[in-house]
């Protein structure tokens, strides 16, 4: 049986490429079956690193003996033409939505690079700068309840089920403040929240995983330990949902979900309609 061969992705940008790579992975995700080698190529903002990045094109599509996937998002119209000779599927993000929206707003854009980081003021970059520090000042339950109070939300759940690479994601992508706080066996034995908590039961958001997968990621962390022990591990996620439950906190399981899901799903549940930075 043929194997499917690898195609190399390019995501071209004068900027950051954080936009192309955002789209692109969008688009390559639907194809779960393909092959992908991504190349990131930033900061093609003139004519010679537009033909530096051509001249890598065609060496990728010789070596590969397949042509290479390309797409970008330059905004300069002089490097683009550097590129479009290339013999490789060039997807160009900006002309796509561009063109319909000129047409339909009855106007030429700016077509000026790193505009974005313009519209952003630096109210809305200070709130993210704050959001992270926050979240990192706060990870764990290393909050104090008048802290807690400041926070957007407070996520619990057991040690290593998502809530802190969550926090972070929620800060640098949303602005919003989250802190993060363990249930831990006392609480279990307690049979209730902590008492900080209680306080600010309108901000809570669970998060849970499966004992398997919990296992393993404390195995990692923690080898041959109790702590990573899968029986350990089952007897703390059906104590903390069984907390969650009775507390009437709504949680979801991030087993199988991406950070983004997560994030996008817990924004929903607790309203915060935040853009995206």
């Amino acid at each position: 049986m043929n194997e499917t061969p690898i195609r190399t992705v390019f995501f071209i940008s004068d900027g950051t490429g954080i936009s192309a790579e955002t789209m692109g992975h969008s688009l390559l995700a639907q194809f779960p079956e393909a092959r992908f080698r991504q190349v990131r190529v930033p900061f093609v903002n003139d004519l010679d690193k537009a033909l530096d990045c051509a001249r890598q094109i065609r060496e990728t599509a010789a070596n590969d003996g397949i042509r290479p996937i390309v797409f970008s998002t330059l905004v300069n119209p002089d490097p683009a033409s550097g590129l479009r000779e290339v013999d490789a599927l060039f997807i160009d993000l900006f002309e796509q939505f561009i063109n319909p929206l000129e047409a339909e707003l009855g106007q030429r854009s700016t077509h000026t690079v790193g505009r974005f980081h313009g519209i952003a003021d630096s109210s809305d970059y200070k709130a993210r700068i704050e959001a992270i520090n926050f979240a990192m000042s706060h990870d764990d339950g290393v909050s104090t309840d008048g802290e807690l109070a400041d926070a957007d939300i407070i996520l619990v759940g057991v040690s290593r089920s998502g809530k802190t690479p969550t926090s972070l994601y929620l800060a640098v992508q949303f602005g919003v403040k989250a802190a993060n706080y363990p249930l831990i066996p006392e609480d279990f034995e307690r049979n209730k929240l902590p008492g900080e908590l209680h306080r600010h039961r309108g901000k809570l958001f669970g998060l849970t995983i499966a004992p398997e997968r919990l296992a393993q990621i404390r195995q990692e962390r923690r080898p041959n330990s109790r702590y990573a022990a899968i029986e350990n591990c089952r007897f703390e996620i059906d104590a903390a949902q069984k907390l969650m439950r009775r507390e009437n906190i709504q949680w979801l399981d991030s087993t199988s979900k991406s950070i983004e899901e997560i994030s996008a799903t817990i924004l929903q549940a607790v309203r915060l309609n935040r853009p995206a930075y």
